[in-house]
């Protein structure tokens, strides 16, 4: 007979994401959120760093009464904390943690750290004390709130994630044995950096020493804190089976479950809301487009773009520009192509004269200089998208039938150029391309194809195998997905195809369109987090047995 699954009373989660936009863990947990609220109504909690202090944050709203007894409480015993909701869907309750105070006790955090669990964090530097003390604050509020409001009874999960939450699991495994841990690494630390670094990560994996890495590559105390939270908490996840890879060989330690990522579509509008809304984001791309280069491109124009943080190799932005280039050249292209590289830069102002072209309203039939770029950047002589297009001479001329426009801003709605939200402009796509060489999921992928956008993606991609194994095959884009196999070396053959796969889609009919559409679309339902959160369920399973175990 099957065993009843234990569901815990109480999640409290923790990520540095919480409340605080800075990558794709926002979007995990957000995302997430409503599927937890609607289970657990407010006995999910979850805790991020008070980053804002005076200021007031914006994915936060306080509400004084909430909890205000223990806030009260918490205070008298030097807990800075503000209590409220996180302004996304369900509303769940969050609590921001001040960690400033504990920085005077980082010695003494380090030491019992190090007692307890071996840790070494001798070799911190940058971002690692900052991510400790909040992660320790995010642990005594866990400690503190256990404490006022709940007991043995109660079955209890902590759940942390990335090495930055790592210390405080430590801590409540040391502390509150009742609760059950979970601990997600999302990404290993010293996988990002082999990948970063221009190393062969995948043919050499099963040679790779993490610990002897972590030296090489000077990331001792981040690879320390991640590798013994993995193994000292109740259950260790990621988010698909190539990052679990990771885990077995760079932290020696096997994960439990994998709890792939998935996706909340409620935002994604409706009906004739989605047609306009698409309609408006087209025209806006194509004005943009038109005043920088000087053309008058029309709607049959087809949109590409890639997006994602700035990571030049590991995102793909590098054989993406590369496979642009090699269009320049296809005799099958038969639409003109304006393909755009949506990764935040190091971005100094919106172009004034890009902004005057705009508003005058008129059309130009000469280009802005240099138009291969909507904002002035900081650092234009050392950015590596504009190095690559000078590098390969790609410079938007007027008899280019693929032109590519750089955007190295976050796309928040009031970038001074566009002035569209990222989820905006994704739906005037007509093909997105994420050709990932180090992407443990990849949010992007999924967020293109749920707003009912093609895209092309990698097997190096947790979302590119998951795509595989819907379909039992290699998906292709007739499918919504397009899933290139990429390894270590063959960046060429990735490039052709990509080229080979868009001037492919350039000669659809209207109903090959619709139809790649539509299965775009279909295959995003089944990454839905209501598909998804019964792994979640067989973690909380796992940890709260072994918590029971030691009651």
């Amino acid at each position: 007979m099957a065993k009843e699954i234990l569901n815990p009373d109480y999640i409290l989660e923790s990520s540095w994401e919480v409340c605080n936009k800075v990558g794709g863990i926002y979007t995990v947990l957000s995302t997430r959120a409503k599927t937890l609220q609607d289970k657990n109504k407010d006995h999910i909690i979850f805790i991020g760093p008070d980053c804002w202090g005076e200021k007031k944050c914006p994915y936060f709203k306080e509400e004084k009464g909430l909890f205000a007894d223990w806030k009260e409480s918490a205070d008298k015993d030097g807990l800075k904390i503000k209590v409220g909701r996180w302004d996304i869907p369900g509303n769940p309750i969050s609590v921001l943690v001040d960690f400033n105070p504990y920085f005077e006790k980082k010695n003494e955090i380090y030491g019992w750290l190090w007692e307890n669990f071996q840790v070494d964090s001798l070799h911190a530097y940058g971002d690692y004390d900052e991510a400790s003390m909040f992660s320790y604050a995010a642990g005594k509020v866990v400690e503190s709130f256990y404490h006022h409001y709940l007991d043995k009874d109660k079955k209890v999960i902590y759940h942390a994630n990335e090495w930055m939450c790592g210390l405080g699991a430590l801590y409540i495994n040391k502390v509150l044995p009742e609760i059950g841990t979970i601990f997600t690494t999302h990404a290993t630390s010293i996988g990002r950096s082999i990948a970063g670094n221009n190393k062969p990560l995948y043919d050499y994996l099963f040679a790779y020493n993490g610990d002897q890495m972590s030296w090489e590559l000077n990331m001792q105390s981040k690879h320390s804190i991640e590798k013994q939270t993995a193994h000292h908490v109740d259950c260790f996840t990621t988010v698909s089976e190539i990052t679990a890879n990771e885990c077995k060989e760079l932290l020696d330690k096997p994960v439990d479950f994998v709890l792939p990522n998935g996706f909340d579509n409620s935002f994604v509008p409706k009906g004739s809301a989605f047609t306009s809304r698409r309609k408006a984001a087209r025209k806006r791309a194509l004005e943009v487009a038109n005043a920088l280069l000087g053309t008058d491109l029309g709607d049959d124009t087809l949109i590409v773009s890639t997006s994602g943080r700035y990571e030049f190799r590991n995102k793909g932005v590098d054989v993406y520009i590369e496979a642009m280039n090699r269009l320049l050249r296809d005799k099958d292209l038969k639409k003109n192509i304006v393909a755009f590289i949506e990764v935040p830069g190091w971005v100094g102002e919106p172009r004034q004269d890009l902004v005057d072209r705009l508003n005058s309203g008129k059309k130009f039939d000469t280009p802005l200089d240099v138009p291969e770029i909507t904002h002035w950047l900081h650092n234009m002589s050392h950015d590596n998208v504009l190095g690559m297009l000078k590098f390969l001479d790609m410079h938007n001329r007027p008899e280019d039938k693929v032109k590519l426009i750089f955007l190295p801003c976050y796309l928040t709605g009031n970038d001074g150029v566009l002035n569209l939200t990222y989820y905006d402009i994704i739906l005037g796509n007509d093909l997105c391309i994420y050709p990932s060489y180090y992407e443990p999921w990849g949010y992007t992928p999924l967020e293109a194809i749920a707003f009912k956008v093609p895209c092309i993606t990698t097997d190096l991609a947790g979302f590119g195998l998951w795509a595989n194994s819907v379909k039992g095959s290699n998906s292709e884009i007739e499918d919504g997905v397009k899933v290139i196999h990429r390894t270590d070396y063959n960046y060429s053959e990735v490039a052709d195809i990509i080229k080979d796969t868009v001037a492919k889609y350039s000669n659809f009919t209207a109903d090959e369109i619709k139809k790649s559409r539509q299965n775009a679309e279909k295959l995003s339902k089944k990454a839905l987090w209501k598909e998804f959160i019964k792994y979640y369920e067989q973690a909380y399973d796992m940890a709260l047995r072994k918590a029971e175990s030691r009651k």
